[in-house]
């Protein structure tokens, strides 16, 4: 858990941070949007147009944006890299194709869809959601031609999976920003999102896709046929179903019991000791790789220069999200040494606006303009930190996913991921906005609905 930091004293009056603020949002987004700059840049430039706008000494904008930059790449960096070791062995070592095949293979036709969802949340926990759709799509289609079903009905509830573990479970990203630039606590947030998660993707996916499917009935593409359709057996020996549960599972129950530990043990016993060092987020998942290279990659039969080799080739991809995800916490700092942050908080304080809510559509806003899930996480972040002071651990932690929710909104043709699925689906623009996109806004909404609904209870 970090220290709370309060917000920086206003640096002038609120008709010019205000107006900073929204210039710096603006010019991020027309960057990002119509010049297609690279949001790591569109970030930096915003962060110094905002520092200029609101009177903050050159020197002292940059300052703000190192620190918020080295501040969050040492804090999130880390955990990415280890994130995309894991992901990466478990997909070269076909332990994700272990869990898809077993999964899939046990299940009748009526209960294919909430299969898919299962398959697609399980393979969501550890990987980047670009990594994800591009290893289950071949799965997809082989699923969706021997069932006889169209590829809307199969494959929506793979991709709600994927999408909300994306957007409400660490260690993706956009969550771990959040929570901390938020100074929320993981282990308690990682459990609040899952019980998001699983009715967001209940509806998301297999309800939503019973009525997706007859908008948009799409048969597979003949350009995808894989060779696992044809009959053919892999080569490689694969990790057990069982091995390769419990191993993606692994830092998840980790970081699941130092929230535990945090909860019911009294701080300094040895058993809370424990639980709290097995449980701080590096150690959970560098574990989790460390036994991944002996489950995973051993029990695949890789050796020992393979396994390397995948360990290295799993972080070149993941660069350009460290990078945004860093400039996210330099945009952050400058809005809070600016003291536009504290201006935001006070104006909440008095306008009687559910945070919760109002994280939601701060990151809904961001989400629509710039297309990004990350970018709106890290920008409604930084703009909310301020508000966090006065909040306790589990409203934080709600504050998190609302924000993560609220990322999550209506993808539509300024997202990659829009085009990615409306290509390998083989939709039409309009086909890709009433399936793809629609369910993104579904889990969205119903995330703020249990967000709030769970915060009554808590």
């Amino acid at each position: 858990m970090h220290p709370i930091v309060l917000a920086a004293a206003p640096h002038a009056s609120s008709g010019r941070l205000v107006p900073a603020a929204l210039a710096g949002i603006a010019l991020i987004v027309v960057l990002i949007t119509w010049l297609k700059v690279h949001p790591f840049l569109s970030l930096t430039l915003g962060s110094l147009l905002v520092g200029a706008i609101a009177g903050l000494p050159m020197a002292d904008t940059v300052k703000s944006f190192g620190k918020g930059f080295g501040d969050t790449a040492s804090g999130v960096g880390a955990l990415i890299a280890l994130g995309a070791m894991f992901g990466k062995l478990l997909a070269d070592s076909g332990g994700a194709d272990q869990i898809v095949d077993t999964i899939v293979g046990r299940s009748g036709r009526r209960a294919l869809p909430w299969a898919m969802a299962l398959v697609g949340a399980l393979i969501g926990l550890p990987m980047f959601f670009e990594i994800g759709l591009v290893l289950l799509m071949p799965v997809i289609y082989l699923v969706a031609r021997r069932s006889g079903q169209s590829i809307i009905a199969v494959g929506v509830p793979a991709l709600a999976g994927l999408s909300a573990m994306h957007g409400l479970v660490p260690p993706h990203p956009g969550p771990l920003v959040a929570i901390d630039a938020l100074h929320a606590d993981l282990g308690v947030t990682l459990g609040l999102g899952v019980l998001v998660a699983v009715p967001t993707v209940a509806l998301a996916g297999p309800v939503l896709a019973r009525f997706a499917a007859r908008w948009v009935d799409v048969a597979p593409p003949e350009l995808f046929t894989t060779d696992k359709e044809e009959g053919d057996e892999e080569d490689r020996r694969r990790p057990s179903f069982a091995i390769t549960l419990a191993t993606v599972l692994l830092p998840v129950v980790l970081m699941l019991l130092k929230a535990f530990a945090d909860i019911v043990l009294d701080e300094g016993t040895e058993a809370y000791t424990v639980l709290d060092n097995l449980g701080t987020p590096l150690i959970a998942l560098l574990i989790a790789v460390v036994v991944a290279m002996f489950t995973l990659g051993r029990g695949a039969g890789m050796d020992r220069r393979t396994i390397t080799t995948t360990l290295e080739r799993s972080l070149p991809p993941i660069a350009g999200v460290l990078l945004i995800v860093a400039a996210g916490g330099g945009f952050k700092q400058t809005l809070v040494d600016t003291g536009i942050g504290k201006t935001i908080a006070d104006w909440v304080d008095g306008s009687g606006v559910s945070v919760l809510v109002l994280g939601w559509l701060v990151a809904v806003l961001i989400r629509l303009a710039t297309g990004s899930a990350t970018v709106a996480t890290v920008t409604a972040s930084g703009i909310l930190a301020p508000l966090v002071t006065g909040l306790s651990t589990g409203d934080t932690s709600l504050l998190v996913l609302a924000v993560g929710s609220g990322s999550l909104f209506f993808s539509h043709v300024n997202d990659a991921g829009f085009w990615l699925v409306k290509e390998y689906f083989g939709l039409s623009v309009g086909q890709t906005i009433k399936s793809w996109s629609l369910m993104e806004t579904v889990i969205s909404v119903c995330g703020l609905v249990f967000v709030l609904a769970l915060n009554l209870a808590i």
